[in-house]
């Protein structure tokens, strides 16, 4: 049985997300989608609002489980007895920082491969820095998330004061 780790922020998780996970749950016996608890980045989204959002919008995956996880991802990966850790590329220029960060997790343990896994050209361009950015301008969001995304959305801007649906 292998069982592969997709790891990520997922502050939101985008419709390109979600392609990932569907492709990975077909190749893999077991994905869990590990939403990174602490983050250098300024999340819209708190953890438990990031799980809950994955946990409904995978909810039709069956081989597919949501789990939080800090500090470094391989010892996650080992806890886990995860052999695969899936990256998704976007373009070209995503290229460079996951194949340092896949090196250096091969270098620290080098018994848990790295699997490239590309979205559907329809979602390529799609990035969760993106779509909070438009969210934060009023702008609609929903051909980008999951309807589960979406609501999680509107309910925190609407909370922090801005005029959302």
């Amino acid at each position: 049985m292998i069982t592969a780790i997709y790891p990520g922020t997922f502050d939101p998780l985008t419709f390109g997300h979600l392609d990932v996970i569907e492709r990975a749950s077909l190749l893999f016996d077991k994905v869990i989608i590990a939403a990174a608890i602490s983050t250098s980045k300024n999340t819209l989204l708190n953890i438990d609002e990031r799980a809950k959002v994955i946990s409904a919008s995978v909810s039709h995956i069956s081989n597919c489980s949501v789990e939080r996880f800090d500090g470094l991802l391989v010892d996650f990966a080992k806890q886990k007895n995860a052999g695969v850790i899936i990256r998704g590329l976007r373009a070209i220029s995503d290229f460079e920082y996951e194949f340092q960060m896949a090196l250096t997790n091969r270098k620290i343990a080098g018994n848990i491969e790295t699997v490239f896994l590309m979205p559907s050209e329809k979602y390529s361009y799609i990035s969760s820095t993106l779509v909070r950015e438009i969210a934060k301008y009023g702008g609609n969001i929903s051909e980008f998330v999951p309807p589960e995304a979406l609501n999680a959305i509107n309910a925190r801007l609407r909370s922090a004061g801005q005029n959302r649906p």
